[in-house]
């Protein structure tokens, strides 16, 4: 026969040694990210006899015919689609938060009815320059919050802006990366080590790059990968050993965009995503912001202009600029203050003027107004806080379902340790028996 005992069995022991490195390989990278466990998958050796016994069956043992990834395509995708929702979620989150704190913690609702209270106040005795210099220093802290408040906002979209060029960059990087993967993954043989080390390195970076932008992949049969950026019709972003160019463009009114070598692309998914819908979002309060103060500076200096002052003057603006980072309080000194109606003498106790300004700071109810606002403010952000953690809970149960099926389980690796043992042992009693039959052969005469 063309095999004997002594080679089935040093097949078999060869085999179970390699079967105990993949064994031992999965467990010492256990904690590795982006690893998927291996199974070195065993081929029996067979074969026909040589001349003249052509007939007979000839056993060889077993081989390891590859080492295969226990990798599930259809999971691995859910992974990135969920994650890149995740990743869109967290930073719209993240955005509509900063401009939440942009306008509660510089207290602009406070101020709007501290200034209406001085006002009041100032009623009690329009001629009190302590009163008259209390309304104006309250008209000036208004315009101070108002500002602090626009430049908070202004923060939160630089901010944004800046986060997503680190993501366009980063995203350029990957695709790079991805196109040197390719290389190697057209290179490597089928079932070897080397692939399957690629193959974890491609799949790793998909999944970070799903975390900047909605991406799909399509796989070849030598494991190389197509990527789109912005759904299945979206552009070419790497083919093979070619990977092109995320750009971003910011508009006048500080909203993104995005293309591939010049293609613009839809993102809907991932970090980038979630800043598009920040700006707009930080863009909205700014712009109600805005029109609150236009309001508080045209009612309040319409009022001013229609009263004289304790000089006798024609009552002057209190407040100039526009929007809420313009908004800034001028008047001189608070005898400036028009409390008495036109037409009035210099030092007149009158305040028909001061409660015609009253009620239309009342009628145009700037408190109410803000607090609409703060209100909407903290709405969104619940309800996003509600999405977050739906869309959190969705895409952990995508990882542990992967997990399960492609992680390294040390139960299972230790059980492993023990069986190939088992059965390297048993190889090396058989080539034992072949060695002790060959003695006895050889010791009869």
């Amino acid at each position: 026969m063309a095999s004997d005992l002594l080679t089935i069995g040093a097949a078999g022991a060869k085999a179970a040694r390699a079967a105990l490195d993949v064994t031992a390989h999965n467990i010492a990278n256990a904690s590795t990210e982006g690893y998927i466990r291996r199974t070195a998958r065993l081929e029996e050796l067979a074969g026909r006899g040589t001349f003249p016994y052509t007939s007979d069956i000839s056993l060889s043992g077993a081989r390891v015919g590859s080492i295969h990834r226990n990798a599930d395509a259809f999971r691995q995708a859910e992974v990135r689609r969920t994650g890149s929702d995740l990743a869109r979620s967290d930073k719209d989150l993240a955005a509509l938060r900063e401009v939440e704190a942009a306008l509660e913690d510089t207290a602009i609702f406070d101020s709007v009815v501290e200034f209406e209270a001085a006002l009041q106040q100032l009623s009690n005795d329009p001629v009190d320059p302590a009163l008259r210099a209390v309304a104006l220093a309250r008209a000036d802290a208004m315009a101070g919050k108002f500002n602090i408040a626009a430049q908070g906002l202004d923060a939160s979209v630089d901010g944004l802006h800046f986060d997503a060029r680190s993501d366009v960059a980063r995203a350029n990087g990957i695709g790079a990366e991805l196109a040197r993967v390719n290389v190697g993954l057209s290179r490597a043989a089928n079932g070897s080590t080397d692939k399957a080390a690629l193959l974890d390195r491609r799949d790793l970076l998909l999944s970070e790059l799903s975390t900047h932008a909605d991406s799909t992949a399509e796989f070849a049969g030598d494991g190389t990968v197509t990527v789109r950026l912005g759904g299945a019709g979206g552009a070419v972003f790497v083919a093979g050993n070619v990977a092109g160019t995320l750009e971003m463009a910011v508009a006048a009114d500080d909203t993104l965009s995005f293309a591939v070598n010049g293609a613009a692309i839809a993102v809907t998914g991932g970090r980038l995503a979630g800043a598009q819908t920040g700006v707009v979002s930080a863009n909205s309060f700014r712009a109600r912001l805005d029109t609150l103060a236009d309001g508080i500076v045209q009612t309040v200096n319409d009022a001013q202009g229609a009263g004289v002052d304790l000089t006798g003057g024609a009552g002057q603006p209190i407040f100039a600029g526009s929007g809420a980072a313009g908004m800034r309080m001028v008047l001189p000194d608070g005898s400036r203050i028009a409390a008495a109606a036109a037409g009035a003498p210099a030092s007149s106790r009158d305040g028909t003027n001061l409660l015609a300004l009253r009620q239309a700071v009342a009628t145009l109810d700037p408190a109410g107004g803000m607090n609409l606002l703060l209100f909407d403010a903290s709405a969104l952000v619940a309800a996003r806080t509600l999405s977050n953690e739906a869309l959190g809970t969705i895409a952990s149960s995508a990882k542990i379902v992967l997990q399960q099926q492609a992680g390294v389980d040390l139960d299972t690796e230790a059980a492993n340790l023990i069986r190939f043992q088992q059965a390297f042992q048993a190889s090396s009693r058989a080539m034992q028996v072949a060695s002790d039959l060959f003695d006895t052969l050889i010791g009869i005469r």
